[in-house]
């Protein structure tokens, strides 16, 4: 080959085997007799096409086989005496190790040897419309997204949408939003439904071949049938007949309505899942959020997940554990449909303690009023534990030291938790806020007690000046919170936070104490005292009316079992709300900000001042909404 024929070889090599297998053995060809592709020495030429197969793993694999021998030996050659070219890939090799040692400190192994990432990776992540996104969906778009990226691979989002009765275009939009939330973008994005026409001619030739008929058994026998490996009386049906009923269900017929189509693939088969399933199905009450009323019929899961995996180029399909008894099954479609095949790997999903993940039973809890939505503070999905105050660089980092292993765990959500109290803590500018009930007035004495209001610049975080400075109001008159005054004794020395001690007189007599007086005492040491209480000027500052919001488990039970009822065991109080007095710079806070109000914990900003609609504030008028967010130290509230 001349030169500018081997310059143009460069460009091709960057696809999978099929693609660069013509020019892999013209370069083979050329080689022979020759040390170097063009002249005597290393030259551009040679440097950029060893580079590029260098890059491409399935070249790579394909060359140290050693079929060709003379490509296998010049891509030695270069690799042993020329190191000066191969910095780039090095870096390259690095970084994936890097991402793998990152990923799997302190958490999961993701040494998993996944097969034939040499010929290319493509991942998908396939989440049904019927709900939001929850933190188990989250696990598994989390996993395809970091396998697809470590190998130069492809993600594809593939929405599930095969089942119009349970979704809705709001859960579609939800999903998509969602997952740019956590840093995920897809590739390409499809929907099942795009591909209906091919699932029906899929369909039609399973028919045709005699794996699949049509099937009127009533459902309450046909599930008794397939439990005890009774073969129905439909299922010797001709293929005929069952192309004739497969058109009247696609017609939506009187007929046509009472069928369904089953897979034949075994009647008693200790894996139930490999009884005969049901592939179609008729619905005529929900028209498609995407397609209306063209289709009356309508593929299951069981079909279209292999099927369309295998259309769509997927690689690896990355599934969870409840899918694992179905996997023969999805195995059965790609060999009997003598399709491409695909690679299945099977990873754990995450359960945790005094948590329902079922999104019908999610979807329950919100329909009957239950929760506030499925953005709710209590909720398990993306939105809800976002609202609740779960940063997303906090959430990556945990669910990718889970890692992709089978095994099933139950987890606390202290430890969940306590991973955002890294991010959020050294960031969370300090606010202050005094409870509404039973405050307490508090008269300042003593020789540097102020006349008047004063005013000084105080920085929001101790150990963070980053974070900027706020105006702290300085007065002779303060309120405090009546558990702190229900703990003093008259004459005890205690600290006034950002201010100084004082010595507590006067305490009123009376439960709640209305009143107590404090005699400055700038002086004193503040490690001596054993209280360090929060206060605030009562005048020379707009105190900001705020809403104090703590969430608990939604569940009274630790783990549901399979006959338990989730009305049984749901909990009527785990929202409890304190209304109190904030510190004038709080006003300036708007939705999504967290904040650390002393002595109080960590809290998400749901509605600032400014975040309220005309009217929407109602009788209390404009107010902070400000939701507790749990640290894993405690229980959480």
């Amino acid at each position: 080959m001349k030169s500018d024929e081997l310059k143009s070889i460069e460009a091709h090599l960057g696809g999978d085997f099929r693609q660069i297998a013509p020019h892999l053995e013209a370069l083979d060809k050329h080689l022979t007799l020759r040390t170097y592709l063009d002249g005597y020495t290393l030259g551009e030429i040679d440097t950029k096409i060893w580079q590029a197969l260098r890059g491409n793993r399935a070249a790579v694999s394909f060359i140290k086989k050693g079929s060709l021998a003379n490509l296998a030996r010049w891509f030695a050659w270069v690799e042993d005496f020329h190191p000066e070219i191969q910095a780039e890939a090095k870096a390259k090799d690095a970084a994936a190790k890097a991402k793998v040692a990152a990923a799997s400190k302190a958490g999961g192994s993701y040494n998993l040897a996944l097969q034939d990432v040499e010929k290319g990776v493509v991942t998908r992540f396939l989440p049904e419309p019927s709900g939001y996104l929850h933190i188990g969906h989250a696990k598994a778009a989390l996993l395809s997204d970091y396998f697809a990226r470590t190998y130069n691979g492809t993600l594809l989002l593939r929405l599930d949408d095969t089942n119009p009765s349970k979704e809705k275009e709001e859960f579609q939009d939800a999903i998509v939003e969602d997952l740019a939330l956590m840093g995920i973008k897809p590739d390409g994005l499809s929907y099942s439904s795009d591909y209906f026409d091919y699932l029906y001619e899929i369909a039609l030739r399973l028919i045709k071949e005699g794996h699949a008929y049509c099937d009127d058994t009533p459902q309450e026998q046909m599930r008794e049938e397939r439990w005890n490996g009774t073969a129905s009386k439909r299922r010797d049906r001709s293929v005929e007949e069952n192309l004739r009923i497969f058109e009247e269900m696609k017609q939506a017929t009187e007929e046509g309505l009472k069928n369904c189509l089953r897979a034949k693939v075994s009647v008693d088969n200790p894996n139930k899942a490999m009884r005969d399933p049901v592939i179609y199905r008729c619905n005529i009450e929900t028209p498609h959020h995407r397609t209306g009323t063209k289709w009356r019929i309508y593929p299951t899961y069981d079909l279209a997940a292999p099927v369309l995996d295998s259309h769509c180029g997927i690689t690896h399909s990355m599934r969870s554990t409840e899918y694992t008894d179905r996997n023969p099954l999805y195995q059965w479609f790609l060999d009997t449909l003598k399709l491409r095949q695909v690679h299945m790997w099977d990873f754990a999903r995450m359960n945790f303690i005094y948590t329902v993940m079922s999104k019908r039973k999610l979807a329950k809890l919100v329909d009957t009023g239950r929760l506030w939505g499925w953005d709710d503070p209590r909720m398990p999905t993306i939105r809800g534990i976002r609202r609740r105050g779960m940063t997303i660089p906090a959430l990556r980092s945990f669910i990718l030291k889970q890692g992709p292993s089978r095994n099933i765990t139950t987890m606390d959500w202290k430890t969940f938790w306590a991973t955002n109290k890294k991010e959020i803590d050294p960031i969370a500018p300090r606010h202050t806020a005094i409870s509404q009930k039973d405050i307490v007035k508090v008269t300042v004495t003593g020789a540097e007690a102020p006349a008047e209001p004063f005013s000084a610049e105080k920085p929001k975080h101790p150990k963070n000046k980053d974070v900027g400075t706020k105006k702290v109001i300085f007065g002779p008159e303060l309120y405090l919170d009546q558990a702190d005054a229900k703990s003093f004794k008259d004459g005890e020395e205690i600290t006034l936070m950002a201010w100084g001690n004082a010595f507590v007189r006067n305490i009123a007599s009376g439960d709640p104490i209305s009143s107590l007086t404090v005699e400055l005492n700038l002086k004193g040491d503040v490690k001596s005292t054993e209280k360090k209480v929060t206060w605030l000027a009562s005048k020379g500052q707009q105190l900001v009316p705020a809403e104090l919001w703590e969430f608990d488990h939604i569940l009274t039970k630790e783990v549901l079992g399979e006959d338990d009822v989730l009305e049984d065991f749901f909990n009527p109080n785990s929202a409890t709300m304190e209304e109190a007095f904030c510190d004038e710079a709080s006003a300036e806070l708007k939705k999504d900000d967290i904040i650390q109000l002393e002595r109080r914990g960590y809290y998400r900003v749901d509605k600032g001042l400014n975040d309220w609609k005309d009217g929407e504030e109602g009788e209390k008028g404009k107010r902070l909404v400000l939701f507790y967010i749990p640290t894993g130290k405690t229980e959480t509230k």
